[in-house]
């Protein structure tokens, strides 16, 4: 019988991997930067090396592979940059854990051993996820797989970190931020999902310093009213037009409050009056900037009460919240309880319930950066498909806030800051200095923390090609001329620029 019959089944395992290898080998995927072809240009949005990829990878990347063999066919030149992204915070939780399995910690470690580590792990896992794009058949260039820590890569986001910080586009300063008390670390607004879970509408009330009724106010954190410093109420509220000069006792504390009145307070929420914590509630932070309140922090890094909670020092935040209500029923001043379904954070990672923190920080201003990118979508440069999608893109950059870009952990790109411990100067520079810019001593720190890992991102598109570099690779293929992702990426398109001016936006064109 002739070995050449056809087998009774199709097989696509053995006919795909002898077809993609000869692909491989053909470099049939090779783009050029000094072909004459019109270029037509994709970067990966590069999935997190943690991994491996899922249904929407598999979606997303087989529709990137169609635009490239489309215009392929068609004659352009076309370059599909394949890469991945370190994941800061997902891949230094999952080393930890294996860490953990081994009797170890990243501690135990130091950061250096640990930092190998992490390398190690991702040496041996992290090509996973390239072997599932090439048995989808994804037609990427091969040659020029990325990684957000490439040495290459890991220079624009030095560059970009000292441009925006000389600009005055990135500070260090207290503000309100998303604190995770399991990975111990800051969280961007995007990294913090949000929840609905059945709570409690706590009515306390506020008696005045006269010892008459006082001011009834109603929260779903009644432990964070130990940093309380203002009760507040909308100037328009009939309900307390005669009230503003008056102050109350907070309970429990026995501290002296102002009642201040301020146009953010919804008259229709609870009685119209609001505690105010500058310390644990961003709104709170803007209101007590707006009217120079003090910031008392009540809750630690640590998820514990801290000494300014008096006598609750010590305790978890939620025992804190039961032993609150206690000693206000107690006292009277609990006027009642009501169910309350009301939408909580959590970490995006760990699951735990993220505290609004008052905490020092790196900050980019954003609003300055939003405006480029707004203007980019505005004047036909960028392409939202479908156009529905653009209301809600500029909903968010036009109601944008600072973003936090410090992470407290080890795995990331080290902010390139030193402190002068002589004379307290910061230092922000391309190369590690050798000394203080303003008192010449060598007593000089690295800042420790690392920069989330979305700044890294943001300048994926032009960085996988050689930026800050004048590449002929950025020449010939930058702007990009698609992204193909989910509609929750318009949240984290971004706009920066380079030495000449030319504005780089990370969301590439679509």
């Amino acid at each position: 019988m002739s070995s050449n019959l056809l087998d009774k089944g199709y097989e696509p395992h053995d006919v795909e991997k002898r077809w993609y290898s000869f692909w491989e080998e053909e470099r049939l995927f090779a783009a050029s930067e000094n072909s004459s072809q019109n270029s037509y240009s994709i970067v990966i949005p590069p999935p997190n090396v943690t991994g491996v990829l899922h249904m929407g990878h598999a979606l997303n990347n087989t529709m990137q592979d169609i635009l490239c063999r489309y215009k392929r066919l068609r004659g352009n030149n076309v370059l599909w940059m394949p890469g991945t992204d370190h994941a800061g915070i997902a891949t230094q939780n999952v080393v930890e854990k294996h860490l953990a399995g081994q009797g170890t910690d990243r501690h135990q470690l130091g950061r250096e051993k640990f930092i190998e580590a992490v390398w190690e792990w991702r040496k041996e896992y992290g090509s996973a996820i390239i072997n599932q794009l090439k048995h989808l058949g994804a037609s990427c260039d091969w040659d020029r797989e990325r990684f957000t820590m490439d040495e290459g890569l890991s220079k624009a986001v030095r560059k970009v970190f000292v441009q925006l910080y000389e600009e005055g586009l990135i500070y260090r300063g207290n503000y309100i931020i998303n604190w995770c008390h399991r990975c111990h670390t800051a969280l961007a607004d995007l990294e913090v999902e949000h929840e609905e879970i059945d709570g409690n509408l706590y009515y306390i009330r506020y008696p005045y310093a006269d010892g008459k009724d006082g001011v009834v106010v109603a929260t779903t954190r009644p432990e964070t009213m130990l940093g309380d410093t203002a009760v507040a109420v909308n100037p328009d509220d009939e309900r307390y037009r005669q009230t503003g000069k008056e102050s109350v006792i907070l309970p429990l504390m026995n501290r002296q409050l102002p009642v201040i009145k301020d146009k953010y307070v919804d008259m229709s929420f609870g009685t119209g009056a609001l505690k105010i914590t500058p310390a644990h509630d961003p709104n709170d932070f803007e209101i007590g900037a707006r009217h120079d309140l003090p910031s008392i922090k009540v809750i630690g890094d640590d998820g514990m009460m801290t000494a300014e909670a008096g006598k609750f020092e010590g305790l978890d935040r939620f025992k804190c919240r039961e032993d609150v209500v206690k000693e206000l029923k107690k006292e009277g001043l609990l006027e009642k309880i009501e169910p309350y379904k009301h939408s909580v954070g959590h970490c995006y990672r760990c699951k735990t319930v993220v505290e609004p923190n008052l905490s020092k920080q790196w900050f980019v201003s954003a609003k300055p950066l939003a405006e480029k990118a707004i203007a980019a979508v505005k004047d036909g440069k960028t392409r939202i498909i479908p156009e529905i999608w653009e209301n809600t893109y500029f909903d968010w950059m036009n109601n944008i806030r600072d973003w936090c870009i410090s992470r407290q952990i080890w795995w990331g790109h080290q902010i390139p800051a030193w402190t002068c411990e002589e004379c307290g100067e910061i230092i922000v520079a391309m190369k590690t200095p050798e000394k203080c810019s303003a008192c010449g001593s060598n007593m000089l720190v690295q800042e420790t923390d690392v920069l989330d890992t979305w700044f890294s991102s943001a300048l994926w598109p032009f960085s996988t090609m050689g930026w800050p570099d004048k590449t002929p690779l950025l020449k010939k293929f930058y702007p990009t001329a698609v992204l193909v992702t989910g509609f929750d990426i318009l949240f984290f398109l971004g706009g920066t620029h380079d030495d000449d001016g030319n504005s780089f936006y990370g969301g590439c064109s679509f």
